[in-house]
């Protein structure tokens, strides 16, 4: 999990510091943001201090309501020592009580010309892609037809080579060799290559090539939602391998499953292809076209009337 302090809100959304500067490098923990209400009104019971806190018009207006002394002892109640942040939105004046009370606690107190609305959306998604739990796995991420296909296997059993000939046939690179994913939902994984070997292939008696300056913008991304693996091993003469596909494997990263295929490798197979195919067919069978039920449905029905001649 990437470390998301204040400071890097504020450059990120482009807000406005106008006091507690030397608390803008406290960390923020949780994606979870807060527009204090019931604190303003003088309810601190459940006050969630380590979120950052959004005052828009309706916490504002209630807040100039309030006569001094309230004013004052509700601002120190919301500058807590740990607490990230406060925004003022909608670009309303800060209240002279909120700067006394943050330049006490080094608590960077922000404003911003957004509606509250559009800065808690934009804030929080930001917040939940830093803040995304991730992990790295060698391999090979590739789009094709869409669909972002992580090759994973043993270091020369053929990824990167395979990954070339993808590209070839006008699919998409990712990422080779190391591929950062990070789970921004429960079921959604996102890959992405290390800027420091983003757009670059290696193969082995050429070195690296750079896929972007040889084949074009088109044939490269930034990121890509992980669909399916495709796992690739030597092929093993005594091993029994999936022959129908009715079988469904799946491969656990971080808290997702996602559907994995196991491709042996030997002379003579084309890797692009059959990955390829298996892309296609993962789609199909996501729109309801399953050829290996299919296949088994007509095999079950010809054993169960013996007259009728499929074969």
């Amino acid at each position: 999990m990437a470390k998301v302090r204040t400071k890097d809100i504020i450059e990120a959304l482009g807000l406005e510091l106008i006091s507690g500067e030397e608390g803008i490098n406290r960390p923020i923990v949780t994606s979870d943001l807060s527009r204090p209400g019931l604190e303003i009104a003088g309810f601190f019971d459940y006050y969630p201090a380590d979120r950052v806190q959004l005052l828009g018009m309706t916490e504002m207006s209630f807040f100039n309501r309030l006569n001094e002394p309230e004013r004052v002892q509700r601002m120190e109640e919301l500058c807590r020592d740990f607490t990230p942040g406060i925004i003022i939105t909608r670009g309303q004046e800060v209240p002279l009580e909120l700067v006394e009370a943050s330049e006490r606690e080094s608590v960077p107190v922000m404003k911003s010309n957004m509606k509250t609305t559009r800065l808690y959306s934009r804030l929080t998604n930001f917040l939940e892609s830093k803040l995304a739990p991730t992990t790295a796995v060698h391999g090979v991420l590739v789009d094709i037809y869409g669909l972002g296909v992580l090759i994973t296997g043993k270091s020369g059993v053929g990824k990167s080579e395979t990954a070339l000939e993808l590209v070839k046939r006008g699919h998409r690179l990712v990422a080779d060799d190391c591929v950062e994913i990070r789970q921004e939902d429960q079921d959604t994984l996102v890959g992405n290559a290390p800027d420091l070997i983003e757009h670059l292939l290696e193969i082995r008696g050429l070195g690296i090539i750079n896929v972007m300056t040889l084949f074009g913008a088109g044939a490269v991304r930034s990121n890509k939602r992980i669909s399916i693996v495709i796992s690739l091993e030597l092929w093993e003469k005594n091993k029994q391998y999936d022959r129908v596909g009715l079988d469904e494997e799946k491969m656990k990263i971080i808290d997702t499953e996602v559907t994995k295929i196991t491709v042996p490798v030997r002379p003579g197979r084309n890797l692009a292809v059959i990955i390829e195919v298996a892309a296609m067919n993962y789609r199909l069978k996501k729109m309801g076209v399953n050829a290996a039920e299919q296949f088994s449905d007509r095999l079950n029905h010809a054993i169960a009337d013996p007259e009728i001649e499929e074969f």
